[in-house]
């Protein structure tokens, strides 16, 4: 979405999309000043068994922003993204990375597995990529 697109987020979905209603409550319990977390966002479809994708689409009707994306892409302050370029990437994260490319971009949740199965912090993952000059997406709240 674009800058003019703030506050309207509910327009990235059909108008007959409609939201859970315990989703939305555990959305509204966690926001504050019309924001919430990304660790919160997952927070919620961890405690209530869903995919992050129906937080994301609860939390873009309530006309709500994600903040601090866990790899560091976006919703930080001063700065959008904080994620900066690895200083080195071995040879074996770059060869993991590059196996899980589509279309030569690296998936959100890609990223993240690549995390788990390697034990390197999610933002140690997108700092790789930004040396190894890969985009990251496909947001799994949505977001991008």
């Amino acid at each position: 979405m674009t800058h003019e697109d703030r506050g309207h987020y509910a327009k990235k979905h059909p108008a007959d999309r409609s939201v859970n209603p315990e989703i939305a409550k555990a959305v509204k319990k966690r926001t504050s000043n019309e924001t919430i977390s990304c660790v919160e966002a997952f927070k919620i479809a961890g405690d209530l068994n869903v995919q992050p994708a129906e937080i994301g689409v609860t939390v873009d009707f309530l006309e709500t922003r994600i903040l601090k994306c866990q790899l560091g892409l976006f919703g930080h302050s001063p700065e959008k993204s904080i994620v900066k370029p690895a200083k080195n990437v071995s040879s074996a994260l770059e060869e993991t990375i590059r196996e899980r490319l589509v279309n030569g971009r690296l998936s959100c949740k890609a990223a993240w597995e690549i995390a788990e199965q390697t034990g390197i912090p999610k933002m140690g993952v997108s700092s790789a990529c930004e040396t190894l000059e890969i985009k990251i997406n496909s947001c799994q709240l949505g977001s991008f």
